[in-house]
Order: structure tokens, then C-alpha cells, then sequence
């Protein structure tokens, strides 16, 4: 049963094969990138326990299956990556472990919540494992997992493998909880081991920190009077820390005090962080005028927003349809060293194919090849389903085409955009099934809504033989997941998301 559950969550993870190393002349040709993308394809082949994933491995004719799509391999990748740092067993041929390699399968393990297999590796492989590391990834996967009680088991346990809990092992265990929004626990935690470490105010502004996530300005506002009532004294990390939970919790009058008493009470000059928390909540409140006036107070001070405030800016003046503005911010952005992310450019770009300003969101797309900002999913779905929208359909195939030269690789999303569009559109049922077919040849499972369209379109119009080819060639696919799907393209069965 373990290793069925394996199948739905590894390939998430498997990128993280790059700390293997593959000894062959096809490596050292390729990038590592390569290397990582084949060795997931022959995995996606070989995925069932009877296959013979060694004979695929192992350089001869059929080393060509590595060129072949996929979308996962669970079981049969754990068994390559257990066969590489196991010292049982006969070898696997060309793979060496790095170092490194037990730590990324325990990452891999609690990551997919596999937990009991995680700590049956801990103690088979107890050498490997004797740094903090080890236990830091459990914190994060349980409390990832909602599971506070066992993060806090995982951090008691640290002693039955030879481990002294440190100060920032504490903190990273109060981090990883708070971070999960887990902060109840987090504190509780806190407060019965806090005499057994030599705490600072770092761990009050990590509590203070979850606090402001879940917008409970109280909680921290007690926090930090206790902080300074157990003698710590506050440093900017920690007032942030409360100006945070106070704008969270719409207390931006308090907020504004807090901040007049750092300066002048603690003598405190604040860093950029302080007035980007003054921004974001400004830009929440869609108050412009008030946003504008802290980032020029900012710029007297010399100090730069980081992307994500510049971000928050950004899809403010396009929610006021200032959008002239918007392309100003984001030249100054540049200019100042803060250089734009891809959803910087697709804030802009939603309002452009919002209002159907095709030319214009074209020619921001070239904008960011000239920026050096590789587009990612959202970008070319945005423009690819306005495009469909307005029939521009040679300019839709020329987009398309782009985004391999571009590195882009096409997920599911994007393909259903293609597939749910041409649908829609009068005469183009044709070139639906192609963009179905081109999928399902790279081996991408379609969303169920997209068989379930595209099957009522192609029935609607007549044209059952087309269904019958598309579910002869989903049954023919090597990913069993679209195998699965056949049955509901052929309407035989309703399968469930």
C-alpha cells in the first residue's frame, strides 16, 4: 500500500535526481537538466514493479525509450534511488550516490508524506543522518502536513540519534509550524521550552511573524510587551514583526504609532521592510494616494522596495486603470536594481487581454524577452485564450510555436486552454483533436472537463469514428493515467477528479 501512495506523490519530487550522478557518454553530452528530463521519461515507461527498469538503464538499443514522454514513475524511481545509497544488493549500473543523496530521500519521503518510510530510513541509514538537516525536514513536511504534534515528536526524537536540540533547531521548529499557520502550538511549544534555551527576540518575531499571517494583532502586540518585559530588547526585525500583524488586522492607525515609537522611543531607523508593510497595506486597501506617498518617502531615504512590494504597486495602478503609470513603475523598477519577475509583466498583461489589447499585450510579451523574463504559464494561457477569443488564430499558432524556442514547455493548463477554445469556435473541431493528440503523444494527462468537452463537441457534430481514434490512441498511451481517462472519452465510465 505504501508504495501505491508512492505513485501519486513522488514525481513532484523527482527533479531532485540532479544530486544523482549518471555515469555514461550521454552525460557527459548532455546538461544535467537533460540527464534529469530522460531519466523521468524512461521512469514514466518503466513504472510498473514487473518492468525491468535495470535492462532500461543499462546502455544498449534500447536507451532510445529515454527520449520517450512522461509524466511520473513513483514506485520504480524510489526503487532507483533506495538501490543507489543502499550498500545491499547487486549495484545498479552507471549510478553513483552523491553525499547528499540519503538526505534528498528523506526530503523526497516526508515531502510526499511518507512519513513511516522516512523514519525507517533514519534508522537503517542512522550515519547518514547525524545532522540537525535531517530533522529540519521532518519539522517542515509535518507541519506542511498539518500535523504539529508530530513535528514536536520529530524534535524530541532528535536526542535518540545522538542529537542535542540547539537554539536554532528551536527555531526552525517554531518557524516551520508558524509558517504553516500552526501558531497555537507554535506558542504552546514555546512557552513549556523556553527555559532550556537561551532565547532571544528572534523567536518572539517568528511567533509575531504568524501572528500577522492569520491577522491577529493582539497575539503579537501581548507577544512583544512580553518580549521587552523578559528583558529583550526590540530590534527593527521585531517592530516589523508587529506593524505587520497590526496592518494585517487593519489597525493602521496603531500601526502608525508603533512606528513613530521605534524611531523615537528606541531610536530605531527603519529599514525597507518598514514601509513596505505600510505599502502592501495601503495597496490592500486600494488607497493609491497613501501607497504613492510612502514609496516616495522611501526614495528620500534611499531605500528600494523588494519585487514583491513593487508587485503589490503594480496591480493597484492596473486595478485603477492607470496603466501608463504601471509601465513607469515597472522602468523604475529596472532602473533601481529591483528587476521584474514574470508576474510583474502578467499583472499588466491580464489587463491588456482583459480589455483585448492584443498588439499591446504582443508586444509586452517581446518586452520580456528584451528584459530577459522568461514567461511562464499564466503568461502565454492569458494570451493564448484572448487570441482564441478574437479568432486571431495564425497569431495564436505563432505564440504557441514561440514557446519552445522560448524554453517553455506546455503543461495541461495551457493545452486545455488550446483544446476548450477551438472547441468553442465555429470550424475548429479539427484543430481541437490535434492539440488533444499532440498531448496525449507527449504523454500529458488532460484535465477529465477537456475529454468531456472535447467528446461532446466531436458528438454533437457527428463525428464518432474521431472519438473512437482518440480513445484507441489514449489506450495505447504509455502513462496510465491517460489510459485511465480513455474511459471517459468513450463514455463508458465517469471518472472522478
Amino acid at each position: 500500500m505504501l508504495k501505491m501512495a508512492m505513485s501519486t506523490t513522488f514525481s513532484r519530487s523527482f527533479s531532485r535526481l540532479r544530486h544523482l550522478r549518471l555515469h555514461s557518454t550521454a552525460a557527459t553530452d548532455s546538461s544535467i537538466a537533460t540527464v534529469v528530463n530522460d531519466l523521468c521519461r524512461v521512469l514514466s515507461d518503466f513504472r510498473s514493479p514487473q518492468h525491468d527498469l535495470e535492462c532500461a538503464l543499462r546502455p544498449s538499443p534500447s536507451l532510445s525509450l529515454l527520449q520517450q514522454p512522461s509524466k511520473s514513475s513513483s514506485v520504480a524511481a524510489t526503487s532507483l534511488l533506495l538501490r543507489t545509497v543502499s550498500s545491499s544488493g547487486p549495484p545498479l549500473p552507471r549510478f553513483l550516490h552523491t553525499p547528499t543523496a540519503h538526505l534528498v530521500l528523506l526530503d523526497i519521503l516526508a515531502s510526499s508524506r511518507l512519513f513511516p518510510l522516512a523514519w525507517a530510513l533514519l534508522s537503517d541509514f542512522r550515519s547518514h543522518f547525524v545532522h540537525p538537516q535531517s530533522f529540519r525536514l521532518l519539522f517542515r513536511a509535518y507541519s506542511a502536513a498539518s500535523l504539529p504534534a508530530d513535528a514536536i515528536r520529530a524534535f524530541r526524537r532528535m536526542a535518540d540519534f545522538g542529537l542535542q536540540p540547539s537554539i536554532e533547531d528551536f527555531q526552525h521548529l517554531i518557524s516551520s509550524l508558524c509558517h504553516n499557520r500552526l501558531i497555537s502550538p507554535a506558542q504552546e511549544f514555546f512557552y513549556k521550552c523556553k527555559s532550556q534555551f537561551a532565547v532571544t527576540q528572534k523567536i518572539y518575531t517568528i511567533l509575531m511573524n504568524g501572528w500577522a499571517s492569520v491577522g491577529k494583532p493582539r497575539e503579537a502586540l501581548h507577544l512583544f510587551d512580553e518580549m521587552l518585559q523578559s528583558g529583550h530588547l526590540a530590534d527593527v526585525s521585531a517592530y516589523n514583526s508587529l506593524m505587520a500583524a497590526l496592518c494585517k488586522g487593519r489597525e493602521l492607525d496603531e500601526a502608525q504609532r508603533r512606528f513613530h515609537e521605534m524611531r523615537t522611543l528606541h531610536r530605531l531607523e527603519p529599514d525597507a521592510a518598514s514601509f513596505s508593510i505600510f505599502i502592501r497595506a495601503y495597496c490592500e486597501a486600494k488607497d493609491l494616494n497613501s501607497c504613492m506617498r510612502v514609496l516616495e518617502n522611501m526614495k528620500r531615504r534611499n531605500l528600494t522596495p523588494n519585487v514583491f512590494t513593487y508587485n503589490a504597486i503594480l496591480k493597484m495602478l492596473c486595478y485603477k486603470e492607470k496603466v501608463y503609470e504601471a509601465y513607469q513603475l515597472l522602468d523604475e523598477m529596472i532602473d533601481g536594481g529591483a528587476k521584474p519577475d514574470t508576474w510583474s509583466y502578467n499583472t499588466i498583461l491580464a489587463h491588456h487581454c482583459k480589455l483585448r489589447e492584443v498588439n499591446k499585450a504582443r508586444k509586452l510579451l517581446a518586452r520580456m524577452d528584451r528584459d530577459s523574463c522568461l514567461p511562464d504559464r499564466h503568461t502565454y494561457n492569458m494570451l493564448l485564450k484572448t487570441l482564441i477569443g478574437l479568432g486571431r488564430f495564425d497569431q495564436m499558432l505563432e505564440v504557441w510555436e514561440s514557446m519552445e524556442a522560448r524554453g517553455f514547455h506546455p503543461s495541461a493548463s495551457s493545452y486545455a486552454v488550446m483544446v476548450h477554445g477551438l472547441c468553442r469556435k465555429k470550424g475548429k473541431i479539427g484543430e481541437a483533436c490535434q492539440f488533444f493528440e499532440m498531448m496525449v503523444d507527449k504523454g500529458i494527462p488532460p484535465y477529465l472537463s477537456t475529454c468531456e468537452l472535447l467528446r461532446g463537441e466531436l458528438r454533437r457534430l457527428g463525428l464518432g469514428d474521431r472519438i473512437e481514434g482518440l480513445v484507441d490512441k489514449m489506450r495505447r498511451s504509455t502513462s496510465c493515467t491517460i489510459q485511465e481517462l480513455s474511459s471517459a472519452m468513450d463514455g463508458s465510465q465517469r471518472i472522478e477528479n
